[in-house]
């Protein structure tokens, strides 16, 4: 997902509070959404949810079979390059500083990881899982106060869900600093989820003589997910914003701005 667009369907009514067919701050660590699905239904082992995508691991660990402690020590590791990338940003960190926060050695890293990029690209793929689910949850919003709700509702959701990833999504947004399949990724995950809230935002009936081009509406949702995107880095840097108030202005002027 990216502040900087520059690089680089048809839905069913389902009523107010349910996802638009076709549609496709506090700083916490790697584990703070971990009991979400995995995609492969993968489950941890003596465990009653499923596993995050991030403990498949790095390259390494996907070409052998973990037992108990190397889970635990994946986890580690992947706590603690969240923190590292959350306190000092992708570019600045370095294996010494994740090895070092996760008490354990290089030789242990390389077992799990090929690098710092193969750690960032485990915890990618919650980010990308968990924002994908946001964006299938995108509803129709109706011209009533049901239809208000519904957004106000998933507004929060997104919020939830940045919060969880915030350190990986910041990331995500400095094209200098990360390869161009991450770059495009992130990308791809902004146009999916503005293509979710054009289809959500019109689907439903409109006012007789109100009609809006597809591409003025895609540009439109382009704009209020980058309004909603930069509010969230500034929770998850931990700028003082009243939370619940900026979430009812953004899903009132998310909902203003396709009325006009």
């Amino acid at each position: 997902m990216s502040s900087d667009p520059g690089r680089g369907h048809a839905a069913h009514d389902s009523g107010p509070g349910q996802p638009a067919s076709g549609a496709g701050g506090n700083r916490t660590g790697a584990a703070a959404m971990a009991g979400a699905d995995d995609s492969a239904g993968n489950q941890a082992p003596h465990s009653g949810r499923p596993r995050r995508q991030s403990h498949r691991g790095g390259v390494p660990a996907q070409e052998r079979e973990l037992g108990a402690q190397g889970r635990q020590t994946l986890r580690k590791l992947l706590d603690a390059g969240m923190a590292e990338f959350d306190k000092n940003g992708f570019q600045a960190v370095r294996v010494d500083d994740i090895v070092r926060r996760a008490n354990t050695s290089h030789g242990t890293f390389y077992l799990y990881f090929k690098n710092k990029e193969d750690l960032f690209r485990a915890l990618m793929r919650d980010v990308l899982h968990d924002m994908e689910q946001v964006t299938e949850e995108f509803p129709v919003v109706t011209r009533n106060d049901a239809g208000r709700a519904a957004l106000r509702h998933w507004v929060g959701r997104f919020c939830d869900t940045y919060a969880a990833h915030g350190a990986v999504l910041r990331v995500l947004t400095q094209a200098e600093v990360i390869s161009d399949d991450m770059w495009s990724d992130g990308l791809q995950l902004m146009f999916r989820l503005a293509e979710a809230m054009t289809t959500g935002m019109t689907a439903a009936p409109r006012d007789a003589g109100h009609t809006e081009e597809a591409g003025h509406a895609e540009l439109t949702a382009v704009a209020c997910l980058m309004m909603l995107e930069r509010v969230n880095f500034l929770f998850s840097v931990e700028v003082r914003l009243p939370r619940e108030e900026m979430i009812d202005r953004i899903a009132a002027i998310i909902f203003a701005a396709f009325l006009y």
